[in-house]
């Protein structure tokens, strides 16, 4: 269930020098946080951009791009589906948001929260980042094995530059020397001089599917998260870009961001596997605080000020805020559904209230959620998105063999016995980990207050030909 959202009284005076912008957005100036910034969070079961103040934490409206299930199955629909992956200009402008299922790339006027234009690139795009000098907008198409390079204000692609296949994100150096660009679904990760578009580096990845990428505001490292094997990496950011450390972070490690602090830089990684988020130190590595924020976090993103950082999760439809300055969550903001990347915008409405063209939350804010476990431990979140009459599911499972073969089904009795009906199959990562997502009207069936035709979800062993044990089962 979601939390009331708090208000999170972000103070209004800036931190001593350490404190600067991310690597992700070197444009970000040391100034303290206003009703003046703007979170945002792309939501992809919802397809809606939800719009935050970051002082009051409070939810101003959502950006709707397009329509739940099962609206966006028509041939004839025009809106976005699975609205992902976000950028911004450097001068706070223009919102750049990917939506992987309908390969595009929405600019949006910051001020009026108006859609502009819509380009579409290649297919499943992931990321848009805009370079540091903002006069290029690279687009990884994840799909396929190149960047896509728009013009910012023509919002036309005037270049492609090669890459391994499946381009998962780029990441700039703060002044816009290199850009880093790591893979989903080659080990690796290559560098752009971001001046003659030449690739001038090549960096082995220990594992193919990279989802995320950051350098730090120092312009020193870069580090990059491995979803598939629960490792964070981080490489030097000049030449010859040589790997420094391989952190062992969790099962389905999502994103990566920093924020200098009276303490130095920090990275901040979070686990989607675990539910928290994992502090570390960039000197010397060192963990030094793991912050429980809720289910499956994903995108991650700190204040122009670095006192907060900003965590979408998934399974929870909220925006979690925790404080850098004793690492602990202070508040959740109720937000569109299954939030991935998260940008803030300082200074994103330099005049008047900036609420044009938002709608209420509606239906993208209704979900419900449960767990699935063995021995009474609860390993597998599950969340339940309403889309009118049906649900999306989307389950981060955990607590299974390393790459082995499983099925998400419905069970007949409550410890997985009886009749079975598969609703998804899929094989783990090599952390034992995996999303798996099906859709119909599960809700009204799994609830305990069922009519008639009660079921359980549980995850079995095998596949269907050759069907397993059951080894998790819904809690009570």
């Amino acid at each position: 269930m979601k939390s009331a959202a708090l208000i999170l009284a972000l103070a209004t005076t800036p931190l001593p020098a350490l404190a600067q912008a991310t690597g992700q957005a070197p444009w970000n100036r040391d100034v303290p946080a206003s009703h003046r910034d703007r979170v945002y969070a792309a939501e992809q079961f919802s397809n809606t951009v939800s719009v935050i103040d970051p002082v009051d934490g409070k939810l101003l409206g959502v950006i709707r791009l397009g329509d739940p299930q099962p609206a966006n199955f028509s041939p004839l629909y025009r809106g976005q589906v699975l609205v992902h992956g976000l950028g911004f200009s450097p001068d706070g402008k223009t919102l750049a948001v990917v939506s992987i299922g309908s390969n595009a790339v929405t600019f949006i006027d910051t001020a009026t929260n108006r859609v502009k234009h819509t380009t579409y690139v290649g297919r499943s795009p992931h990321e848009a980042f805009l370079t540091p000098d903002g006069k290029e907008v690279w687009v990884t198409v994840r799909g396929e094995d190149y960047i896509a390079v728009l013009d910012p204000t023509t919002y036309q692609e005037t270049l492609r530059l090669k890459t391994p296949g499946g381009p998962g994100m780029t990441t700039f150096s703060p002044d816009g020397k290199y850009g880093y660009v790591c893979s989903s679904f080659n080990p690796e990760l290559v560098v752009f001089d971001v001046a003659s578009h030449t690739i001038v580096g090549r960096v082995a990845q220990p594992s193919p599917f990279c989802p995320n990428i950051a350098a730090t505001p120092d312009g020193e490292q870069v580090w990059y998260t491995l979803k598939d094997i629960g490792k964070t990496v981080v490489i030097d950011a000049k030449p010859p870009f040589a790997t420094l450390k391989v952190i062992d972070t969790g099962p389905i490690t999502n994103h990566v961001n920093f924020a200098a602090t009276s303490r130095g830089i920090l990275a901040y990684v979070t686990i989607g596997g675990r539910g928290d988020m994992q502090v570390f130190r960039t000197d010397s590595f060192e963990r030094v605080a793991t912050v429980p924020v809720g289910r499956l976090p994903h995108g991650i993103w700190p204040s122009g000020d670095g006192r907060r950082i900003f965590v979408g999760l998934e399974n929870d439809d909220g925006l979690a805020v925790v404080d850098t300055a004793t690492n602990k969550l202070v508040g959740t903001v109720p937000i569109g559904q299954a939030p991935q990347a998260i940008a803030y915008v300082a200074n994103a409405v330099p005049r008047g209230d900036g609420l044009q063209n938002l709608q209420p939350l509606g239906l993208a804010g209704q979900s419900s959620t449960l767990s699935l476990g063995k021995g009474g431990r609860a390993l597998t979140n599950v969340t339940l998105f309403d889309q009118g009459l049906i649900q999306v599911l989307q389950a981060s499972a955990t607590g299974l063999m390393p790459k082995r073969p499983y099925q998400l089904v419905l069970a007949a009795r409550a410890d997985g016995g009886g009749e079975v009906q598969p609703l998804a199959s899929f094989t783990t990562n090599p952390s034992g980990a995996a999303i798996v997502n099906a859709s119909g009207p599960i809700r009204q069936v799994v609830q305990a207050d069922a009519s008639s035709g009660r079921r359980w979800l549980a995850i079995r062993e095998g596949t269907a030909d050759a069907p397993g044990a059951i080894v998790q089962v819904q809690q009570r």
